[in-house]
């Protein structure tokens, strides 16, 4: 009997659990083939009362709940991966533990795993999030359909569902500074997607901070595109030929008297200009340096203190 593995990333989703655990069980019953589950809840270090709701529902429901709590948090993409270290189902699904994401839609996913299609991305058609968090989100879907996956789903994917083949693969590359969701789309494997309507959150509040979505940005156009760098070597380009025309018609004009060359002030702004680009641009090439460095350390990407399986 195939095993699904249910990952479920969790940071200070105290009051979400109790909810959570109870409708992931009662989704079993939607599934008419026979099929056996099991759960792995990550802790990324939620500092609330996280770990011990798990640990409650995990005496409560049995052993198919795993708990896996990290030493510290590392981010919802890293979680993951640390869920799927610990799941041994046949095909996995990836959750989220404010259930946005309708546990549903995991039995028609699981009927294209069953007809062969190793990866089945939930392309979000609609999100019923405030205005702010849906602007930025539909912008960094499509620069990112722009400059990396151009036939990726428009409206972005984090309910993903796929087969054991695809974790193994994703955990042999173990990438640091990564989006593991796009990852598994990167590694080439036919895919389908459903869409569906991502719901509000009803329980507590995102802890997706302005940063944190920066850095998933930085992570996820650094890690899958050379864009940035052509930008750079194309607007050096551009300014180099201006800067030739210019001169060309600087020793033209002084040449012939029909000009007088002047102007200090128009002379520093070019230079600042020039020089807040090349600031710019050693950010960027320092972006793909560090990411560099960092993997050549080979520092683990999370730290189990307790696993309960």
């Amino acid at each position: 009997m195939p095993l699904l593995s249910v990952i479920v990333p969790c940071y200070f989703n105290e009051a979400n659990i109790p909810v959570t655990v109870p409708r992931l069980l009662e989704n079993e019953k939607l599934f008419t083939q026979e099929v056996d589950f099991e759960y792995v809840f990550v802790d990324d270090g939620s500092k609330d009362n996280t770990l011990q709701q798990l640990l409650l529902a995990r005496e409560k429901y049995g052993s198919k709940i795993k708990v896996v709590q990290l030493a510290k948090n590392v981010g919802s993409y890293t979680a993951i991966m640390a869920g799927m270290e610990y799941a041994t189902g046949n095909c996995l699904v990836i959750i989220s533990a404010d259930l946005q994401d309708p546990p549903e839609l995991m039995v028609k996913m699981y009927d294209y795993w069953q007809a062969g299609i190793k990866l089945v991305l939930g392309s979000r058609e609609d999100r019923k999030d405030p205005f702010a968090k849906r602007l930025f989100a539909n912008i960094f879907h499509k620069i990112m359909q722009k400059v990396a996956f151009q036939h990726l789903p428009p409206g972005g994917f984090d309910y993903v569902f796929f087969d054991k083949r695809i974790k193994e693969e994703v955990l042999k590359i173990k990438d640091h500074n990564s989006n593991v969701l796009y990852l598994m789309a990167w590694l080439g494997f036919d895919y389908v997607t459903i869409p569906y309507t991502r719901g509000r959150r009803e329980i507590g509040t995102s802890k997706w901070t302005f940063s944190k979505n920066v850095k998933l940005f930085l992570d996820s156009i650094l890690s899958f595109s050379y864009f940035p760098v052509r930008v750079i070597s194309g607007v050096g380009i551009a300014l180099g030929l201006i800067a030739f025309c210019y001169a060309l018609f600087l020793i033209i004009a002084k040449l012939s008297g029909a000009y007088m060359v002047e102007g200090w002030s128009s002379l520093m702004v070019v230079l600042l200009f020039v020089s807040a680009f090349q600031m710019i641009a050693l950010g960027v090439i320092g972006e793909y340096v560090w990411r560099g460095l960092d993997a050549t350390r080979k520092r683990p990407l999370y730290i189990v203190e307790k696993a309960f399986l």
